[in-house]
């Protein structure tokens, strides 16, 4: 955890079963400089995999540790007699042994996709050779070990400590192959490939030999490497590199990934360091979007106008120029800007969207008098986007009202800066609204103001004088996701302390943000279900389907996909073939799409395993529509949050694939985590039948569970509802 982070942040996998993988190393002195090579090795040949490198050692001296420090980021060390303690290690799911004589030859994929058992290479022969069986029967081979958590276990080591007693010398890397060999008896997954070799030996022909290399030249070696690279080796070797050399482009990629992670501050701080001439326009873009991201609006606006200059890339320093004068509430200079980046690239999609929120149409419906409305901060889907951020403001105000209009509701967006203007708006309401939907994320539309989506200022926070609800809002990070600044937990306070109601939409964000308090407000944190959960009880009329169609509709989501699978993809999709193929007998499968990336599953299962899915674009539905069609199908199997919630509020059963906490955290609220499975699962394509083929086969029980389980969420939402009566006066909130 950095200096800056917040607690409750990490460990969330629980939750979403994702694979924590490490790999490992036994290292005594005359090894030190074996290691080094192998670590410049893993980063020179797989730029883009960093995962934790857990050094096993019998007392290496301070300054060794600090020396293998400095060459990785995510270093562990950890006390061992033998390389054969890997198999003590209970912190992770995967690890990966390696023989610090050993370089890396290549990709390493092969390695990362293992999910059975222990995988080393394999060798057969008759001549007695090392680590061979006389009568020729597959044996290992020296290289690299796989092992999964079934053999992380007190039970194996037991029987490697029968089979090899400890002695006063720590076996060699060699000498503990053959230990484990005598156990295992040929039970092991052959691998293809794998590591070879001695430092500077039998180099592979695309492994560089690093042996004689400065810190300072291996530093230069990855920066200029093509290719995606990993955000903490980028930032652990590019740092150093830049502050030695000044070197704008490396500057320019370390900021990038900065800002990939939303470390906005530091990609200021690190592009602030180095000389930018005037007609470096890349540099000049990417300094222009970590200053937004912070409020330094006009600093921004000064840095993209510079970048603007230059045809490669003038779209994007247009489109964020618009973005700025849209968050400024200045709609004719976002149009305008917009339409210069269209100009340079028609296809670019900031510049399009701009456009298209600025785009002059029918005229606004009259609002009402402000003193009988409620002012509603959310985040307000314009035209074709993700679906359930769309259906989200009015399932809000359906608590609240059942006219769900202007003349009850003054819309404010959450990603435009609250301003004097914004403040007098409210303040002349009767009450102010903040939610739904998962605001608490650090990452979209970014801000300086409060770390969170609502771009408002401290200091204005502390002047709105009306009731201030916070309604069904969710604690959003992904797995490997922070809140890095204090700002959010400050200005989180503040807002605790403002409001007079105070409601998260599930015990897990319940947790985490009470986790960020002091004791004395924990109690104004309270539990408000996602209104989307009850849209049976809201929606004017509702009529449960007389029959329905016999679909099963499957939603994967792709936004942060590497966050949400790690390395599991191709198991991910594999498994859902899997799947799909065997409901197919059951009923017509179909593919969801909550926004435009989430079609990409129906691609690559066409692609990878020949399968075709019929899309529904429920991106650019109204609300209505997405409500019937989660209405009418049998099942929903979801990855995005509101293609588990929305159906289940329609009285759709619902199959959850978890690649998020916020999924677990809702299948807890209702007493049913059985209907999540993880993306991770090793068994993901039979669960999901399964389950699948039991909702199908007793419809009717399923969907009266789903009714119980709502029922339960409605009074609380009933109860809350008497609550927010008090608050605001004569509002009408409907209790149905």
């Amino acid at each position: 955890m950095t200096a800056d982070s917040l607690p409750g942040e990490q460990a969330v996998d629980a939750l979403t079963g994702k694979r924590r993988i490490a790999f490992a190393a036994f290292v005594d002195d005359s090894q030190l400089g074996d290691l080094v090579v192998l670590l410049r090795s893993l980063a020179l040949t797989n730029p883009g995999l960093c995962e934790d490198f857990v050094v096993l050692h019998d007392g290496l001296p301070p300054a060794a540790v600090e020396r293998i420090r400095a060459l990785h980021p995510r270093i562990v060390p950890r006390p061992g007699d033998r390389v054969l303690d890997a198999f003590r290690i209970r912190d992770y799911d995967t690890v990966i042994v390696l023989d610090p004589r050993m370089v890396v030859p290549g990709d390493l994929g092969e390695l990362l996709r293992q999910r059975e058992g222990l995988a080393a290479l394999a060798q057969f022969s008759g001549d007695g050779g090392r680590g061979a069986r006389r009568d020729g029967r597959r044996t290992l081979a020296p290289g690299p070990l796989v092992i999964q958590r079934e053999y992380l276990s007190d039970v194996f080591c037991a029987l490697l400590d029968a089979e090899g007693p400890d002695t006063e010398e720590a076996p060699d890397y060699t000498a503990c192959l053959a230990l484990l060999d005598a156990v295992l008896d040929g039970d092991f997954v052959p691998l293809n490939a794998g590591l070879t070799g001695a430092p500077g030996a039998h180099l592979a022909s695309d492994t560089p030999d690093t042996s004689e290399t400065s810190d300072a030249e291996f530093h230069a070696a990855y920066l200029a490497l093509k290719g995606a690279a990993h955000h903490d080796l980028l930032v652990h070797y590019g740092t150093p590199h830049v502050a030695r050399t000044g070197d704008l482009d490396s500057a320019r990629k370390v900021a990038t990934a900065h800002i990939a992670a939303g470390e906005y501050q530091e990609a200021v701080d690190l592009l602030r360091s180095v000389r930018i001439p005037v007609d470096a326009a890349w540099p000049h873009e990417v300094l222009g979007h970590a200053l937004m991201s912070v409020s330094r609006y006009e600093e921004a606006r000064a840095q993209l106008l510079l970048a603007s200059a230059a045809p490669k890339r003038a779209a994007t320093a247009f489109g964020r120029l618009a973005q700025i004068a849209w968050v400024h509430g200045d709609d004719e200079l976002a149009r305008t800007y917009a339409s210069e980046g269209l100009a340079v690239d028609p296809t670019h999609p900031t510049s399009r969207q701009f456009l298209d929120r600025t785009r002059g149409g029918a005229p606004s419906p009259q609002e009402g008098p402000a003193e009988e409305q409620l002012a509603h901060v959310a985040f307000y889907m314009p035209q074709q986007g993700n679906a359930g951020d769309k259906l989200l403001p009015e399932s809000v105000r359906l608590t609240f009202d059942s006219d769900t209009g202007p003349r009850r509701w003054h819309s404010i967006h959450a990603h435009r800066l609250f301003d004097e203007a914004a403040l007098a708006r409210v303040n002349a309401r009767r009450g102010l609204v903040i939610g739904g939907g998962g605001l608490f994320i650090p990452d979209t539309a970014p801000n300086g103001n409060s770390g969170w989506q609502w771009n408002v200022p401290n200091a204005l926070l502390k002047r709105v004088d009306v009731p201030v609800v916070v309604y069904a809002v969710g604690f959003n990070a992904f797995d490997g996701q922070s809140y890095r600044h204090r700002l959010f937990n400050s200005g989180l306070c503040q807002l605790v302390e403002k409001s007079a109601f105070f409601g998260l939409r599930n015990h897990g964000s319940i947790e985490k943000v009470r986790a960020l308090l002091p004791t004395s407000l924990h109690d104004k944190v309270r539990f408000q279900p996602c209104p989307t959960t009850v849209t049976r009880q809201l929606v004017d009329g509702w009529t449960d389907p007389a029959e329905r169609e016999n679909t099963v509709l499957i939603n994967a989501a792709y936004d942060r996909a590497g966050l949400r699978f790690g390395h599991d993809y191709a198991h991910f999709l594999a498994e859902m073939a899997k799947a799909v193929r065997a409901l197919g007998a059951h009923a017509e499968v179909k593919c969801v799409a909550h926004s435009l990336d989430d079609e990409r599953i129906a691609f690559d299962l066409r692609r990878e395993h020949g399968i075709s899915l019929p899309v529904i674009p429920m991106y650019g539905f109204e609300n209505d529509a997405i409500r019937d069609t989660y209405a009418r199908t049998r099942l929903v199997i979801g990855m995005r949050g509101h293609a588990g919630m929305i159906p289940f509020g329609c009285g759709t059963p619902i199959i959850s694939l978890i690649s998020h906490p916020k999924m677990a955290y809702f299948l807890a609220d209702i007493d049913r985590p059985e209907w999540g499975v993880s993306v991770h699962d090793k068994n993901l394509g039979a669960q999901l039948t399964e389950r699948a083929v039991a909702v199908l086969a007793d419809h009717a029980a399923a969907v009266a569970d789903v009714h119980g389980r709502q029922q339960e969420l409605w009074k609380v939402t009933q109860a809350n509802a008497a609550d927010l009566r008090a608050i605001l006066g004569n509002a009408p909130v409907p209790v149905h």
